[in-house]
C-alpha cells in the first residue's frame, strides 16, 4: 500500500458512534508508525493481533497494506467496535477480522501484536501479561504511542514480560517500543485485582483498564455522601459504572431497587460484574456493555447515577458528558431523577436544565458539584 493509499484509507475513517468534532480524529501518527514497523515483521504465514485499535486504523491498515488475510482484534470500548465495523464496511474490508476478549482466543499462536499504548500502566501490564501468556514463543509486540504520553514506566512494565524491549526513534511525535522474547509468566494472571474498601465495607474488583482501578475515586466518594437524599427507586441505572461501586452501594442502601450498571469499557463491565459477585449482589445488579444507553428502552429508569468523564482519550472534551446527559434524558421516566457529580469549573447545570429538566445543586466542595435533575 502506498502512502497515498494509506492516507486515503485513513481519510475515510470516522469515529462514529463516538463523539465527533473538528479537533478529534479517528487516527493518529502512531497508527501510521505502527503499520510501518509491522511491515518489517509480516510474512505470509504471520498471525496478526491488534490490541487497543480505537476506530479501525490499525486493523484496516494491516489488512489493506500488509497482505494479511485476517486479523484478530481486541477493543475495550463499545464505540470502538462499532466504528471498526462501520469503517470496514466503507472500505470493503468487512469479514476479514474477528473481535475477541483479551485472552487465549485472541492471542493463541499470534506472531505479531500491534498495540496502541494505553494511558494506564495497569492496563499495559494486563495486556503484556496476556501476550506473554498466550501468544507464540516467537511473538513480537509493537507498542506505539504519542511521545508526550509515554513514560519510562511503560518500558519497565514491558521489561517484566519480555527479554528484549527496544525503543525506536521517534517520528512525527510518536514512538514504537519493540518487545520480543516473552518471559515465563506466573500461574495466575495479575488481573483483576481484588481489594477491600474498609470505608465502604465492600470488596472491589478491577481489571487494568478500569478507571481508578480498585480505588475509590474522589468524585464517586463525594456522590456517595448523598445516598440518603436520593429517592427510593425501583429501576436504577449506574451510567458509566466503572468498577461498580455506585451500583453496589445503592443496592445495599435500597434493598428493593433493581439495578443495571453499564459502561462502554469492556474492562469496566467485567470489573463491575466481578464486584457485584464479590459482594453477593450478582442477582440484583445486571451489568451491560453499551454506549450511552443505546440498547435501553426510553422511559425505563426512575433513577440514574452518573460520574461522567471529562476526557475523550487524551483530549479534554465535554462531548462525552453531554452524550451521557442526553442518554439519561431519554431513559428517565417522567419524574425520574439524574444525580450527577462533576468538576465544578465545568458548570454543567444549564445544560442539565435544558436536556433533562429542573436542576438543583445538592452540594459543592472545593472540587466537585453534585446536582439533581428531574425529568419533566
Amino acid at each position: 500500500m502506498t502512502v497515498q493509499e494509506l492516507e486515503s484509507l485513513f481519510g475515510g475513517l470516522r469515529r462514529f458512534p463516538d463523539v465527533e468534532a473538528d479537533n478529534l480524529q479517528a487516527y493518529d501518527a502512531t497508527d501510521r508508525l505502527l503499520l510501518q514497523a509491522a511491515s518489517d515483521h509480516i510474512r505470509p504465514e504471520t498471525k496478526v493481533v491488534v490490541i487497543g485499535d480505537r476506530y479501525g486504523a490499525l486493523t484496516l491498515g494491516a489488512l489493506a497494506g500488509t497482505g494479511v488475510g485476517h486479523v484478530r482484534v481486541n477493543q475495550d470500548l463499545y464505540t470502538g467496535g462499532l466504528a471498526l465495523q462501520r469503517n470496514a464496511e466503507a472500505a470493503g474490508l468487512q469479514g476479514r477480522f474477528s473481535s475477541h476478549e483479551l485472552g487465549a482466543e485472541l492471542l493463541e499462536g499470534a506472531n505479531l501484536v500491534l498495540m496502541q499504548l494505553p494511558k494506564s500502566l495497569a492496563e499495559l501490564e494486563e495486556n503484556a501479561d496476556a501476550v506473554a501468556r498466550y501468544a507464540a514463543p516467537d511473538a513480537v509486540l509493537l507498542a506505539g504511542g504519542r511521545v508526550k504520553h509515554m513514560s519510562l514506566g511503560m518500558n519497565k512494565v514491558l521489561d517484566r514480560y519480555f527479554s528484549s524491549v527496544q525503543p525506536q526513534l521517534a517520528r512525527q511525535k510518536s514512538r514504537v517500543l519493540v518487545a520480543s522474547n516473552p518471559k515465563p509468566v506466573s500461574s495466575e494472571p495479575p488481573y483483576p485485582v481484588v481489594e477491600q474498601l474498609p470505608e465502604l465495607g465492600i470488596t472491589v474488583c478491577a481489571h487494568g483498564a478500569a478507571f481508578s482501578g480498585a480505588r475509590l475515586d474522589i468524585g464517586t466518594r463525594y456522590l456517595l455522601t448523598f445516598l440518603d437524599r436520593m429517592p427510593q427507586a425501583r429501576r436504577v441505572v449506574d451510567l458509566g459504572c466503572g468498577t461498580g461501586i455506585l451500583a453496589t452501594m445503592l443496592a445495599r442502601h435500597q434493598p428493593k431497587a433493581s439495578l443495571v450498571a453499564t459502561d462502554q469499557s469492556a474492562a469496566a463491565v467485567a470489573s463491575a460484574r466481578a464486584t457485584a459477585a464479590a459482594n453477593g449482589l450478582e442477582d440484583r445488579i445486571s451489568v451491560i456493555h453499551d454506549d450511552a444507553l443505546s440498547t435501553f428502552d426510553a422511559g425505563g429508569a426512575d433513577l440514574v447515577l452518573l460520574n461522567p468523564p471529562f476526557h475523550l482519550g487524551a483530549s479534554v472534551h465535554a462531548g462525552a458528558a453531554l452524550k451521557m446527559f442526553e442518554a439519561a434524558a431519554r431513559v428517565l421516566a417522567p419524574g425520574g431523577e439524574l444525580w450527577t457529580v462533576y468538576n465544578s469549573h465545568l458548570q454543567y447545570r444549564p445544560v442539565l436544565e435544558r436536556l433533562i429538566g429542573p436542576t438543583v445543586e445538592e452540594g459543592r466542595n472545593p472540587k466537585f458539584t453534585v446536582t439533581r435533575s428531574r425529568r419533566g
